[in-house]
């Protein structure tokens, strides 16, 4: 679906300049000043912010506000003289949206290239196209557009590209050189995800090959040497022989007064809404920006506050307007946060580390921070990743209280003494070194770096990842014995944007005969809840889940919920009544329709088991993927691995729960900390029959 700003198309290119010189940039052209843009554009049917706080200047006053625009010439300059840029700016600054405004004002986009920009998060690059497309008065997709997984809103002429890391990476496997793009912008690289690091480790090699592309590393953290080290080649004592520079901007930064509790909080749920109403019964006007680290403990959070609500409005005091932030929060909810706060009202922002470095939300004066982050982590105890609450690092913990500082001095208070904080790691362990390795390492065999364990990694992982992850792509057959990729299964595994499982699974769907739902069930475990638990209606919303539970696991439940969706029209008030992510449901079947048509490609027959009847080919389709996350009941209440005999809970949400007795066998797809999730009923045998590599008949 195509989404537009306004029916207006920029305007043409100039030619590429030979060299700016750093000079007053107070010359920008500035002639459109007058014009003021007021319409928003729309994603998927909700607004896109607008998320700065001078909305009642014109869109060219706006930029020319932004801390970045004072070093519009020298950032020009210095690209020409020097192959890779590092930008080191606060969060806010402008580098993400202006940076490549500036590059294609210039000519930097002419001759049919384009300029590239990656961002950890999707949310992060549907956000910043929209807003740059507004700026520049085009319609999105069309000079400014966006990539991300299951989403393309390009076109041909596309000058300006904004795309998940991810894609990036993929697209190296099409185009080793990268010879759609004359810059390539990786911002947040501070977060350390594992796709950028990936794709810092390849840009090494095609500037080598590329002497005309340029690259931006944009960081939000002073960790500039690190990268400058990496990229630098020049090892003489001669500046001029230099590759990389870095250029610092200052940000409009006021001073913040960071609080921290004198012993440690038993409770920081209850503490941090003590905190909201202490700051909003004694405190100067200004939002609240509180983290936290899940989607249960805002709800919690959000609960509490609304009861205090009640207590509120009958003082004389203002009101208070909570507003959610979290992945999994459909679009229209989360850009609430960016809406300006009606007078008398104090906006209280409850968000997870989203709104750490990716997102600037105007108006915040005070920040709470509850000290903690859910991170992916592989646990060398039980060999599999799960999603566990871990303290902050000091990094994080700074950037969360400079939001406070963004439009006036602004307070931070943390919920952990000083000398927790004195404890705590400087920076956040690179995704590169606590996540499992399979697709990392499926990726960089398909691109033909067949010795993994040399690449150029800026950080290197361990030899047990690597090796957890050589292991599994050998069971689940895109590896040979050598080690080199298997033709077709390998190969054909690479071109799915999956997880190497969910891949595994799809592909073995063909010779099932049930590859539509396969299909489906791969497409809603992409979306992180289809199930919507309002703070207000959780019983109703609870017994409705329960009314689409079936028997053999969450894995049929998922498809009938989309089953029923499809069947009632996909009509956004059945979803409501039924309390479905009415967004994340439309989103499963865009999924499901582009899998089916990769596994088209691939001429795999798209076929029903409704037409034989034999649904437990379903369940064999799920073993053939996730075979090594099965596990039996133990009298304990627990479920045990078969390797390594961990111990896992029943995550509370599970349709299994529903069951009047625990199976005694079954396979999961998702872990939580101590508990399982996404489960699906087996019978043993299936383990040997369909991976008898892995797993002989014995006792447990």
């Amino acid at each position: 679906m195509k989404c537009s700003v306004t029916s207006t198309t920029c305007g043409s290119q100039r030619s590429r300049p030979v060299f700016l010189k750093p000079s007053d940039d107070n010359n920008f052209d500035n002639r459109n000043g007058s014009l003021v843009l007021e319409d928003r554009t729309t994603e998927g049917g909700s607004n896109v912010v607008v998320n700065n706080p001078f909305l009642a200047l014109s869109i060219q006053q706006q930029r020319t506000r932004l801390p970045i625009f004072k070093y519009r010439n020298h950032i020009i300059y210095l690209l020409e003289k020097y192959r890779i840029l590092i930008i080191v700016g606060e969060t806010g600054c402008g580098k993400s949206t202006q940076v490549p405004q500036y590059l294609m004002e210039v000519g930097w986009a002419s001759d049919g290239r384009k300029i590239g920009v990656t961002q950890p998060r999707r949310i992060a690059a549907v956000m910043l196209a929209n807003r740059v497309a507004e700026e520049k008065l085009c319609r999105l997709g069309a000079d400014v557009g966006y990539v991300v997984r299951f989403d393309d809103m390009t076109d041909s002429g596309t000058k300006i590209k904004y795309m998940t890391d991810g894609i990036l990476l993929r697209e190296f496997m099409s185009d080793p050189l990268l010879t759609q793009y004359s810059i390539l912008m990786i911002d947040e690289a501070h977060e350390r995800s594992i796709n950028t690091d990936v794709t810092l480790g390849l840009l090494r090699k095609v500037i080598v090959a590329r002497q005309d592309l340029r690259i931006i590393i944009s960081s939000a953290t002073l960790d500039a040497i690190l990268f400058r080290d990496f990229f630098e080649s020049n090892d003489t004592n001669d500046r001029n022989k230099d590759i990389t520079s870095i250029i610092s901007v200052e940000g409009h930064i006021h001073p913040v007064t960071v609080y921290h509790t004198r012993n440690a909080v038993p409770n920081y749920i209850q503490k941090t809404v003590e905190t909201v109403l202490d700051i909003h019964k004694n405190e100067q006007p200004g939002d609240v920006l509180v983290f936290l680290t899940g989607q249960d403990e805002i709800e919690s959070v959000s609960k509490q506050l609304l009861e205090a609500v009640k207590d509120i409005r009958k003082k004389t005091i203002d009101k208070l307007w909570i507003v959610p932030i979290y992945g999994s929060l459909p679009g229209f909810e989360q850009l609430k946060a960016f809406d300006s706060t009606p007078y008398g009202t104090r906006k209280i922002v409850i968000a997870t580390n989203i709104a750490e470095t990716s997102l600037t939300i105007p108006g915040i004066t005070y920040v709470i921070d509850c000290g903690f982050v859910k991170l992916r982590v592989m646990n060398p105890e039980n060999y599999f990743e799960s999603l566990m609450k871990l303290p902050i690092s000091q990094a994080s913990a700074q950037q969360r209280a400079g939001r406070a500082g963004r439009l006036r001095p602004g307070k931070c208070y943390r919920l952990y003494p000083q000398e927790e904080y004195n404890k705590l790691l400087v920076n956040t362990i690179p995704e590169m070194q606590r996540l499992n390795l399979a697709s990392v390492i499926l990726l960089l065999k398909a691109l033909g770096i067949h010795n993994v364990l040399r690449f150029n990694y800026l950080s290197r992982p361990s030899s047990f990842a690597m090796v957890e992850g050589l292991q599994l792509l050998y069971y689940l057959g895109a590896l040979s014995n050598d080690g080199l990729l298997t033709n077709p299964l390998g190969v054909q595994m690479t071109e799915f944007p999956l997880m190497p499982q969910h891949s595994r699974t799809l592909l073995y769907s063909g010779e099932l005969g049930c590859s539509e739902e396969i299909a489906t069930i791969i497409a809603m475990l992409q979306i992180q809840d289809v199930f919507v638990t309002p703070a207000r209606c959780r019983h109703q919303a609870e017994l409705m889940k329960r009314n689409f539970s079936v028997e053999e696991g969450d894995h049929f439940t998922l498809l009938n919920v989309f089953t029923n969706f499809v069947q009632n029209g996909k009509s956004k008030k059945w979803c409501i009544n039924h309390f479905l992510n009415y967004r994340g449901l439309c989103r499963a079947e865009a999924i499901r329709d582009q899998l089916l048509c990769l596994l088209r490609r691939h001429n795999i027959q798209i076929k029903s088991c409704k037409e034989n009847g034999e649904f437990k080919s379903i369940l064999r389709c799920l073993v053939k993927g996730f075979f090594s996350q099965a596990a039996y009941y133990h009298y304990s209440g627990d479920y045990v691995t078969i390797r390594n005999k961990h111990h896992f809970k029943i995550y509370k949400g599970s349709a299994i729960m529903y069951r009047r007795e625990f199976p005694k066998w079954i396979i999961f797809t998702e872990v939580l900390q101590d508990s399982i999730r996404d489960i699906s009923v087996i019978e043993p045998e299936w383990l040997h029959q369909l991976v008898p590599e892995y797993y002989e008949f014995g006792t447990v």
